[in-house]
């Protein structure tokens, strides 16, 4: 049947497939998902009309409207540019007064790297009297991105690009990378079969033919390797919540949510021991009656970049910064300039650790179609930004490519793309070396603060003492006692720890003489006074109320500083066959009541933590028996068993 394109939906918003497509042999399953194609085409949701022109097309390869469809809605995925060029050459063979066909077909040839084809068609389309007036605004600036594709195409880059692997993306999209400096945490988004709530519509009830909303998934690194991602419950809802940036020291990711309300502010969550919190959103000047959607944070924590459509820019999206305030709140919002922004989109801010190398994703400038990533260097002088600098080819391509973020140690970026030949959708990919020109230089801290051999939060401050001026405080995490600092090259630097009443630990680190990335561990313990076993001998005035107590006394006089892997002491004030509900409501203030499995049928009930000394429990079991416990001791436990005391003395455990 003859192809009657001049009564697409979208100029006319008629229904009569039959004056497009010959469907009265159809099932009436393929006319309703024709119809339902139609629609979500018209409302803009290609990406689910997509499947629909393409499985219809499939069982009607004949039919040169379906072709034309699949070909034009194919142009939005980039792992189906090549089925797009070949349907809409194809189809343009037959029919060259379709509508805006040579539009199309230019931006075919331009994402499958026909320059010359693709500059053709578009003077074709540009000089054609049929063009749809709002076609032909966009031909400039597609022949600026044909004809950049074209120099930059031509002049490849070293930089290797390898997909994240199976672990990490899957058949569904992944996008939106974000990393803490030291690459131990990966958080990013995901639109899938497990997005909370399913399939909804827009009004967020489930449907069937409705889409997966965003949701925002993490992974850690365990032997090198990530583990399976899994979705924060404390941060996705039913709409979309995506991950946009994460603070170098993992600590505060930030979220972007969209209530419908304010058309897309955001958000900040803080790592509290193993778990977010529920995301609260940001306090201050940033955020506005505007699009606020992806944002990065310097690793003082003092100046947010994020992305706004507010009013008064350089058009579209523009890239600003804002600074904390001494009330928390973030204000003296400043537009970066015309170095970085321009008439068009520009969005995905990144500043590097190091605070001075931004990557950021543009439409403008000399990009090759889309968004394209660049890289802009600060003057330290003044906070300006030298004019930004396409990152080329392969990292950039005729496509948008956008979200990208590079490690500390300057290595490897991060960034998200639909390339052909991935997991699934859009997938995470890894860019080899990740930056352009002179590497960043920065010197990594980490480590863990224990107190006796256990995680603690402590508190960290680090000085700037080249400048006299505070540049970090903050907080190791409560179950794992790790702790990052990213400290930017050209100064020197004393890292105070505090925890509770013990002694401040110093450390200092010069890095104003480092041209390239530092990496040092530096593990914090803390060590509470150990009992010294003449103090003990000749001071101690307990008496013993047991054979037991007074087994523990004679230990902890001859032993009590000595500790060994594998070995702890516990105080034991209860031991049941058959388990009690015992109150212990005399000893509150003296630690947690537990229970000791030691695997031989007997429940034991202890009270105050783990020690790794018997001088240190012997002390917490004299406070716990004036408490009102007459008959407590202390139990030593050595790989996971009960033991005598006299048998470390034969292990040689217990020895001077």
């Amino acid at each position: 049947m003859k192809l009657k394109l001049t009564i697409l939906l979208l100029l006319t918003g008629i229904f009569c497939f039959s004056q497009i497509t010959n469907v009265r042999k159809w099932r009436k399953g393929e006319q309703d998902s024709m119809q339902n194609a139609l629609l979500l085409y018209e409302d803009g949701k290609v990406n689910l009309a997509l499947p629909m022109f393409e499985k219809l097309y499939k069982s009607h390869p004949d039919e040169e409207y379906l072709k034309f469809m699949y070909g034009r809605t194919s142009l939005t995925r980039s792992d189906k540019h090549e089925v797009a060029l070949q349907m809409l050459t194809e189809v343009y063979d037959k029919n060259k007064k379709a509508i805006d066909i040579e539009y199309d077909l230019a931006r075919a040839n331009h994402y499958n790297y026909n320059f010359d084809a693709a500059l053709e068609f578009a003077d074709k389309s540009f000089n054609n009297k049929r063009t749809t007036p709002s076609i032909k605004e966009k031909i400039p600036q597609l022949r600026k991105y044909i004809i950049n594709a074209k120099e930059l195409y031509s002049k490849p880059t070293n930089a290797k690009i390898t997909n994240a692997g199976p672990i990490v993306n899957s058949r569904y999209d992944e996008y939106v990378p974000v990393i803490s400096a030291d690459e131990s945490l990966l958080i990013f988004t995901y639109v899938g079969i497990e997005s909370t709530g399913g399939r909804q519509n827009g009004f967020l009830q489930e449907d069937d033919q409705g889409m997966y909303y965003e949701d925002v998934f993490q992974t850690s690194k365990v032997n090198d390797e990530w583990v399976h991602p899994s979705g924060i419950k404390t941060i996705n809802t039913n709409s979309h919540d995506a991950a946009i940036a994460l603070s170098p020291d993992g600590l505060q990711l930030f979220t972007y949510n969209d209530n419908g309300d304010d058309h897309g502010d955001i958000y900040v969550s803080y790592l509290n021991g193993n778990q977010w919190t529920v995301p609260m959103k940001l306090r201050g000047q940033v955020n506005s009656f505007s699009w606020e959607g992806s944002c990065s944070l310097t690793a003082d924590g003092r100046t947010l970049y994020f992305a706004s459509e507010r009013g008064g820019g350089y058009g579209g999206r523009d890239i600003y910064k804002a600074t904390l305030q001494a009330d928390s709140t973030w204000g003296n919002i400043v537009n970066l300039g015309d170095s970085i922004n321009t008439s068009l989109d520009d969005d995905a801010p990144f500043i590097h650790p190091d605070g001075l190398t931004l990557f950021y994703s543009s439409k403008g400038k000399n990009s090759m179609g889309d968004y394209d990533v660049f890289q802009s260097t600060m003057n330290p002088l003044d906070s300006t930004f030298k004019n930004a600098t396409n990152l080329g080819y392969p990292i950039n391509t005729p496509d948008g490519d956008r979200y990208y973020v590079l490690a500390a140690n300057g290595k490897t970026g991060y960034y998200s793309s639909g390339k052909k030949g991935g997991q699934g959708l859009n997938d995470i990919y890894l860019v080899d070396p990740g930056y352009i020109g002179k590497k960043p230089s920065l010197y990594l801290v980490k480590g863990k603060i224990t107190l006796d051999g256990q995680p603690v939060e402590a508190t960290y401050t680090v000085d700037m003492t080249s400048k006299s001026r505070r540049f970090i405080e903050a907080r190791s995490n409560v179950k794992t006692g790790n702790y990052v600092a990213t400290l930017p090259a050209g100064a020197t630097y004393k890292i105070t720890y505090t925890y509770k009443e013990f002694a401040p630990i110093i450390l200092d680190i010069d890095a104003s003489a480092i041209t390239d990335y530092t990496e040092k561990i530096f593990n914090i313990e803390f060590n509470p006074p150990k009992p010294d076993s003449a103090t003990i001998a000749a001071k101690d005035g307990f008496v013993p109320k047991s054979v037991l107590q007074e087994k523990t006394k004679k230990y902890a006089s001859k032993y009590g500083d000595i500790y060994a892997d594998s070995l702890e002491f516990k105080v034991q004030i209860a031991a049941y066959k058959i388990p009690k509900n015992y109150k212990y409501n005399h000893l509150k203030g003296l630690g947690k009541v537990e229970k000791l499995l030691l695997g031989d049928g007997v429940t034991r009930i202890t009270i105050g933590g783990i020690f790794k000394t018997i001088g240190g429990a012997y002390e917490h079991n004299k406070k716990v028996i004036a408490a009102g416990q007459p008959d407590a001791f202390v139990t030593a436990i050595y790989k996971g068993k009960r033991i005598y005391l006299e048998e470390l003395e034969k292990l040689g455990i217990f020895k001077k």
